[in-house]
């Protein structure tokens, strides 16, 4: 079989085996390749050590417990920058269900196919020769869409707990079922996700809602016992009904809510901004007599506390939880009508930040499909959408212009009175007209010229220099509008 294999990667399994070393690709690039999908990285396996590897390759660097050693290939591409040569490996007991206790390089590809998790995992690939070394059927298990564990599944999961997690993850990755052993080993055994570090689960976690269906994934997680380790947040909005503008319990339209942003391709901020936006509506409900409805006012302003302490838990990064925090804590702002004025997209620009606003509006979108309405972006979305761009657009005025008040006054002696105000519009009706008239060269020179007109004339341009601005206020308002189709 001949598969595309980058050079980069060929040179370094090559020089391997020109120095009498076997070489073989190993685990998700050769998986990858077999589905038929670009893989992300890619890994060597060979009966060399670490030294033997490294005189080979001076360009490299070796700084784990596993023996891997790191090829520099000067590629300039991300995928093949680095290239990882593992030796075979053989692994003694997991005592704390994370690490081995002892790590020893083996002699043999088999022994080292068997110590790994999955069996489309455990696939060698001699891509010189187009050989695969399948010993645990894993080309069947590719062909059949299912993940099954290598061996004994309670086993492999005893080993590294965190096994367990990577099945839900390679299932939304690849649209994979799991097999039914390892499924039921997983849920007998959830517990031991206790033992993994939090940073580790955060980064599978990540991968999870970086996929293409990271809700099918957590109601996986649900089921097997694992989500209590992960978003134990979550699980509280199970069978937590809402009110009658919503189709789902909160459980599932938080999951709705971060799939669509997944549907749309969005960044990973809006997902997971998606799976905790109403993650406090449970202790915040309360009924209301005079609506006759569930209320939970509140929810986001609690909400985003808990999701502070949540991403804070789980190790996620300074910047990354505060931006969270801001989009769980402002995305009701567009769910109020009588709120929204020009000057309150204002101040919600102010608190969740200018970089942050599209992401709220495209929170507040899927937030919307995660209630279960058809709509995307009904009207009242596409009127905020509009007022967000005339708040974020830069305003018509004489702070425009490359000269001020203070510089007419120091240059030309001018007092302070009307005539400043005429002078400045004056000129800014000139540079609406022609642009490249905004220099300091221009304006000086300009309103030399313009000093010396009679008050009567001077004041007339200058008003209608502030109908020019006017005009052109409105004219850029009026095509926003157009652009959302709120006119």
């Amino acid at each position: 079989m001949q598969f595309r294999v980058p050079e980069e990667v060929s040179k370094v399994s090559g020089t391997l085996r020109t120095a009498g070393y076997e070489a073989y690709l190993v685990g998700g690039c050769v998986r990858d390749l077999l589905i038929g999908r670009e893989p992300k990285d890619w890994d060597v396996t060979t009966n060399a050590t670490p030294e033997q590897m490294q005189a080979l390759f001076p360009e490299s660097f070796y700084e784990n417990d596993y023996g891997t050693v790191g090829v520099k290939t000067g590629s300039g591409d991300e995928r093949t920058e680095i290239i990882e040569a593992t030796p075979y490996r053989l692994e003694s007991e997991y005592s704390d269900r994370r690490r081995p206790d002892t790590v020893a390089f083996g002699t043999s590809l088999l022994e080292d196919l068997a110590r790994r998790d999955f069996t489309i995992n455990a696939i060698a690939l001699d891509e010189s020769k187009g050989q695969i070394v399948d010993p645990y059927e894993g080309q069947r298990d590719i062909k059949d869409k299912i993940l099954r564990t290598v061996g004994n599944p309670t086993e492999r999961f005893g080993e590294d707990a965190l096994r367990m997690m990577r099945a839900v993850r390679l299932v939304a990755e690849l649209g994979f079922g799991i097999d039914g052993d390892t499924a039921a080993a997983i849920a007998n055994n959830s517990k031991h996700l206790g033992h993994v570090s939090r940073e580790r689960i955060r980064d599978e976690f990540v991968r999870i809602l970086k996929s293409s269906q990271p809700m099918e994934a957590l109601v996986l997680c649900n089921r097997l016992g694992l989500l209590e380790f992960i978003v134990p947040d979550l699980i509280r909005g199970i069978g937590v009904s809402q009110n009658q503008a919503h189709s789902y319990d909160v459980f599932e339209h938080n999951l709705r809510t971060m799939q669509h942003a997944a549907d749309k391709g969005w960044s990973f901020d809006i997902r997971l901004a998606g799976l905790y936006h109403d993650i406090s509506k449970p202790e915040t409900r309360r009924w209301s007599d005079e609506k006759r409805d569930w209320t939970f006012h509140g929810h986001d302003v609690v909400g985003s506390r808990v999701t502070k302490k949540a991403l804070e838990d789980l190790r996620f990064s300074r910047e990354a939880i505060e931006k969270i925090v801001k989009l769980v804590r402002w995305h009701m702002f567009f769910s109020d009508p009588d709120q929204v004025t020009l000057s309150a997209v204002r101040r919600i620009i102010t608190n969740v930040g200018t970089e942050n606003i599209d992401d709220l509006l495209k929170l507040r979108i899927c937030d919307r499909i995660g209630t279960g309405r058809p709509k995307e972006q009904p009207f009242r979305l596409r009127k905020y959408m509009a007022m967000v761009d005339q708040a974020l657009r830069d305003p018509i005025s004489v702070a425009m212009l490359k000269t001020d008040g203070n510089r007419i006054m120091e240059t030309f002696h001018e007092k302070p009175g009307p005539k400043i105000g005429f002078l400045l519009h004056a000129l800014l009706e000139e540079v609406l007209d022609d642009p490249t008239r905004n220099t300091e060269q221009y304006l000086d020179a300009r309103t030399e010229e313009l000093r010396k007109l009679p008050a009567a004339e001077l004041k007339a341009l200058g008003e209608a220099g502030k109908k020019a601005r006017e005009k052109r206020e409105d004219e850029e308002v009026r095509a926003i509008m157009e652009r959302h189709h709120v006119c």
